[in-house]
C-alpha cells in the first residue's frame, strides 16, 4: 500500500505543508505525519475528503505510484513563453531526432543564424506498421526565428506562437538506456501536477508543446 507516500507526494505538489492540510481536513498536524509515515490509516469519510481535495480515486490514492522524483527532474513550475515565430520540420524514421534536428540546423545556416534556437516535440501521427515493424517515430523541430528573419527561398510556412504559460520539468544527465522510463515518468509527473492542481490541459495540434 502506498498510501502515506502518495499523500506526500500530492500534498508536496500543492505546494502545502502538513499544517495547512491539517487545518484544511479539521484535525491535528501530528495526524497527517502519522498517514503520511504509514503509521495509520484515515477514516473513510476522511480518506474520501482527501481523494476530492487533490482531484484522484481512492484507488489511486491507496494503490497507486505517484512517486515520479529521480534526480533528473527539476522541480516542476509554470513559465511564461513570450511570443514568437518558428519554421518546423517534422520527420518519421529510426533516428527522427538526428534527422529533424539537422535539418533545421541546415536552415539555420542558410539564413546564416549563429547561435540558433532549437525546440523539438514527438510527433505522434506514427502507424502501427511503421512503429511495430519498422522501430520508426516521428518527430518534429522547429528553428526560432527573430523579427526580422525571413526564410524566403526555403519553401517553408512561418508559424506565429501568442503568449503562452506552459508547465515545465527539466531533465538533466538522461542516459539513452533510461529516457524511456525517465520521459514516460515526467510526463506523468506532469499530468498529476496538473490534476490535483485542477490546470486543464490545452492543446493546439498545429502548436508544438516546448521541451527543455
Amino acid at each position: 500500500m502506498n498510501f502515506g507516500k502518495n499523500l506526500q507526494i500530492l500534498r508536496k505538489m500543492t505546494n502545502m505543508t502538513q499544517e495547512e492540510l491539517a487545518e484544511k481536513m479539521d484535525i491535528s498536524r501530528q495526524t497527517i505525519s502519522k498517514w503520511e509515515l504509514g503509521a495509520i490509516l484515515p477514516e473513510v469519510e476522511k480518506l474520501v475528503e482527501l481523494c476530492e481535495t487533490f482531484h484522484c480515486s481512492i484507488d489511486q490514492m491507496l494503490k497507486g505510484n505517484m512517486d515520479y522524483s529521480n534526480k533528473a527532474y527539476s522541480d516542476i513550475r509554470i513559465v511564461t513563453v513570450e511570443p514568437f515565430r518558428y519554421i518546423s520540420y517534422v520527420v518519421i524514421s529510426c533516428e527522427p531526432e538526428t534527422d529533424a534536428i539537422s535539418h533545421v540546423e541546415s536552415w539555420a545556416k542558410h539564413l546564416k543564424i549563429e547561435n540558433p534556437y532549437v525546440i523539438g516535440w514527438d510527433f505522434p501521427q506514427v502507424s502501427q506498421e511503421q512503429r511495430n515493424v519498422y522501430h520508426m517515430r516521428g518527430y518534429g523541430a522547429g528553428l526560432i526565428l527573430d523579427a526580422e528573419q525571413n526564410p524566403s527561398g526555403l519553401g517553408v510556412e512561418i508559424v506565429s506562437q501568442s503568449k503562452q504559460n506552459y508547465i515545465t520539468i527539466t531533465l538533466e544527465e538522461v542516459q539513452d538506456e533510461g529516457e524511456f522510463a525517465i520521459i514516460p515518468n515526467a510526463y506523468k509527473a506532469l499530468m498529476t501536477y496538473m490534476a490535483i492542481n485542477g490546470i486543464k490541459e490545452k492543446h493546439d495540434p498545429a502548436i508544438p508543446a516546448k521541451q527543455e
